[in-house]
């Protein structure tokens, strides 16, 4: 069970960084936080590079067919930071990221479309369980008790899941048949290459993060670089339990990151109103409680009975 601790690492350290990037936004980057972080978290992987080529001196040993796959993989990381970002902007951290749950249904849905793979009985009721999980979030709860949905969360957490099922698949593939530290040079290189692009080819992201560089360069570039740091941690530990574990027990134990953000947001509440606040009101904590309660045993089932 050593794999099942080193996977909850990941979605530990995940949390984590979804309160810093929500601070982020807050704090720093009221107007311009969007394309300002997603620049910081492309280029600052120019320093996780050194780190993957100390642990493996042969990671430009790779096949030109697998750096374009790793290259897809690092834009998709993109297109789902960049869509995470944009729901938790104006959404709490801990509603956002109960979107994630989708991900291993968006996973059997490409496998049943790209890889031919069967979905049981049992999967298809699962799937309809997180489905209904992340439903019940999906609807606001205003102070007259009636329900909104809450468009500017719900269709980027979509798009989000989407890519990052897309992403773990490719990594996966590609991890088995290069190794784990020559996956993640690579995929983190494609990812700064992308940042780069960003950086060159879209003036008004180049123009707010030069300025924000400026404004608050000191506060802004310790903050970036330990979010940037805990993440790539995360990233490393969640890739090496893919190596020690099947796909399923490790995107079950990433299903622990609703929970991980949820008491994280909690304590920071309570204690910490100064760094962030989130809606403690009973029927809003019930909402989040039943929310990741359903989409947790949907996850569960998914996994494990086929």
């Amino acid at each position: 069970m050593t794999w099942f601790f080193i996977a909850l690492i990941g979605p530990f350290l995940y949390a984590l960084t979804n309160y810093i990037d929500k601070i982020l936004l807050e704090r720093y980057f009221k107007k311009s936080g969007i394309g300002t972080i997603l620049l910081f978290s492309s280029l600052i992987s120019v320093f996780a590079l050194p780190f993957f080529f100390f642990m493996d001196r042969t990671v430009l040993d790779v096949s030109f067919t697998n750096i374009l796959i790793l290259a897809v993989r690092g834009m998709l990381s993109v297109g789902v930071l960049w869509c995470y970002l944009i729901a938790l902007k104006n959404e709490e951290t801990s509603i956002v990221i109960v979107f994630y749950q989708l991900v291993p249904v968006f996973g059997a849905i490409l496998g049943y479309l790209l890889l031919g793979e069967v979905l049981t009985h049992m999967q298809l009721i699962s799937m309809a369980i997180i489905i209904f999980g992340t439903t019940i979030i999906a609807f606001e709860i205003d102070s007259d008790n009636h329900f909104k949905l809450r468009k500017s969360t719900v269709i980027p957490m979509l798009a989000a899941s989407f890519f990052w099922a897309s992403g773990g698949t490719i990594f996966k593939a590609v991890a088995l048949e290069e190794n784990l530290w020559r996956s993640l040079f690579w995929g983190h290189s494609m990812l700064l290459l992308t940042g780069i692009g960003i950086f060159i080819f879209m003036r008004s992201y180049r123009e707010n993060f030069i300025l924000a560089l400026k404004n608050n360069s000191k506060n802004i570039l310790s903050l970036n670089v330990f979010n940037e740091f805990i993440y790539i941690l995360g990233d490393v530990s969640v890739a090496y339990a893919y190596l020690l574990a099947p796909v399923g027990l490790v995107l079950l134990a990433e299903s622990f990151q609703p929970i991980f953000v949820f008491i994280i947001g909690a304590i920071l509440t309570v204690f910490f109103p100064m760094i962030v606040v989130e809606k403690m009101e009973l029927k809003h904590v019930w909402q989040k409680i039943i929310a990741i309660g359903i989409t947790g045993t949907g996850t569960y089932l998914l996994l494990f009975y086929k």
